[in-house]
């Protein structure tokens, strides 16, 4: 049976610190019924996270217009849950979306995604870090999560507005096939990925940039 793409749960967060002390983070997000997004501008300087009362730990790291809304499926927490032992909710992995019906590994970039009034566009990947690895408090998660490729979306918000938990998502589909697997491979050393990814030449303009100098640099 086919399932109906669609908004499972919403989700925000207050930076707090970490038990055991570091840097505050707002990773651990919390469910709520709708959520208010808009385009947060640029990552320095801009207003952060695109969801209203949603912050962000590390704002040099996190956030910006290319990271507006973090979106992960239902479906790779259940597989998750499997490798963990233990369950994690809707939001555990400080999702702003937590989706069904979105195979968001495979998503293309550039992928519009209509929700109600709302509209969001795929824009990157999700890279691991020490902070996600501190919070899953898992061995080896960094390593684990980057070989899976369960990556998530992150998404820029091209139409402001409300969403609400159960919205249909319409997703339209660009033609070419750079998904965020293959980005998120270029993003993590594999030099060939970012070949593909450079020469398509359909993601951001900052992003194609920073992949050109890499390439550049490494020599491929």
């Amino acid at each position: 049976m086919t399932i109906e793409p669609h908004v499972l749960a919403l989700a925000s967060g207050r930076r707090t610190a970490p038990r055991g002390g570091g840097r505050p983070t707002a990773i651990d997000k919390h469910a709520v019924d709708t959520v208010e997004v808009r385009d947060p501008g640029p990552k320095h300087g801009g207003l952060g996270s695109g969801v209203v009362g949603d912050e962000i730990g590390n704002p040099r790291h996190h956030g910006g217009r290319l990271q507006a809304v973090y979106a992960y499926p239902r479906e790779d927490l259940d597989f998750w849950e499997q490798q963990v032992g233990r369950p994690l909710r809707a939001g555990w992995f400080g999702e702003n979306l937590t989706t069904v019906g979105i195979d968001t590994t495979h998503a293309l970039v550039g992928e519009v995604w209509r929700v109600d009034d709302v509209v969001l566009r795929v824009e990157v990947p999700r890279i691991p870090c020490s902070t996600f690895a501190t919070h899953m408090g898992e061995p080896r998660w960094v390593r684990r999560f980057t070989e899976e490729g369960r990556t998530g979306a992150y998404l820029s918000v091209v139409t402001a507005g409300v969403l609400r938990t159960g919205a249909r998502v319409r997703v339209e589909r660009p033609s070419h096939d750079i998904d965020l697997l293959l980005l998120f491979r270029a993003f993590t050393g594999d030099l060939a990925a970012a070949r593909r990814v450079v020469d398509a030449r359909v993601v951001d303009p900052e992003v194609q940039a920073d992949l050109e100098e890499t390439l550049a640099r490494r020599g491929g």
